[in-house]
């Protein structure tokens, strides 16, 4: 009878750990993998921008205020397996939508030289934002992007508003450039 009872109490923590979808999630990396999942806010129900600024990988300072359109927004760092994944993926989406679009690197772990090596392995042209003294760039989307959610991609509107989020690698251009595009079109 106790062989069962403990058997029992295993099983209903074993559920409670996987119903929440985050148990083991985090491993030795401490970071979340997100699963690719896109969520669109509707016009009515987006945020007001929140201002942030920080240093920029290759020198110089950086301020929201500068962004003057539909913007891509990416939380990296450069241990990041998916991060290094997705990589080669927006600097294609750059080359195509570049001119159109701002886009901006939020690295959450790294220094400069880590983070400008990567960009150079990688062929990413955009700006990063250095974030890992301050975190300004990460809590200005406070209950936007849980900060151990790396990779983390937003599409902010012309005003500076959170119009969508994918949580996860993004694995190709589609998806984030349809959701540019439609937000092109606005």
């Amino acid at each position: 009878m106790r062989v069962a009872g403990i058997a029992l109490a295993a099983l209903a923590l074993a559920g409670c750990a996987s119903a929440d979808g985050v148990a083991g999630q985090v491993g030795d990396a401490g970071y979340i993998a997100g699963d690719g999942f896109v969520t669109e806010f509707p016009v009515e129900e987006r945020g007001e921008p929140q201002p942030f600024s920080g240093p920029l990988v290759d020198g110089g300072e950086f301020d929201s205020a500068e962004l003057d359109g539909v913007t891509l927004v990416n939380f990296w760092y450069a241990a990041c397996p998916p991060c290094r994944i997705e990589a080669p993926v927006l600097a294609e989406l750059h080359a195509e939508l570049g001119d159109r679009v701002d886009f901006l690197g939020i690295n959450v772990r790294d220094g400069a030289a880590q983070a400008a090596a990567f960009e150079e392995q990688f062929g990413v042209e955009y700006p990063s934002i250095l974030d890992d003294e301050t975190a300004a760039g990460q809590l200005a989307f406070t209950g936007i992007v849980a900060p151990n959610a790396v990779p983390t991609t937003l599409i902010l509107d012309a005003d500076g508003r959170v119009a969508a989020r994918v949580s996860g690698a993004v694995t190709d251009s589609s998806i984030l450039s349809t959701l540019l595009r439609e937000e092109l079109e606005r």
